[in-house]
């Protein structure tokens, strides 16, 4: 394997593509980059912020609900993908734009366990846990 590894992106699946794109672009800035079909009615998108942050969303047919929790906490309480972690510049004002674009608190921006950095939770409109973090002020 050469070179570096880097985050290429993260996916998640939602029960409404149409929605859940334009939450991601109203709260978190994310731009279209690339819409696509996979067999089997799959809908799907890949979406980026300037700073090169990537998600891809999936709508599948049937698709059904997954494990939701309520904070970070239980998240950690189950194997697997807990939480979408996402830097932000300004974490108070991110917060608040996410929760008018229709997300729901989890964690208030707070301290974060990583010296000299702020964090915050919220749901997206699909109850997928999505962490914001910032360099404190």
């Amino acid at each position: 394997m050469g070179g570096a590894v880097q985050a290429h992106h993260v996916g998640l699946t939602v029960a409404d593509l149409d929605r859940a794109r334009d939450w991601y672009a109203a709260a978190l800035g994310f731009e279209l980059q690339l819409a696509f079909e996979l067999p089997g009615g799959i809908r799907g998108v890949m979406l980026q912020t300037p700073g090169g942050a990537r998600v891809e969303l999936f709508e599948s047919p049937g698709s059904r609900a997954g494990l939701l929790w309520v904070d970070p906490s239980d998240a950690l309480q189950v194997r697997g993908f807990g939480h979408v972690g996402l830097e932000v510049g300004d974490l108070d004002g991110a917060f608040a734009k996410a929760l008018s674009a229709g997300a729901v608190a989890v964690w208030d921006p707070r301290e974060s366990p990583e010296p000299g950095r702020r964090m915050a939770f919220v749901h997206d409109p699909d109850g997928n846990l999505v962490e914001l973090i910032s360099a404190a002020e």
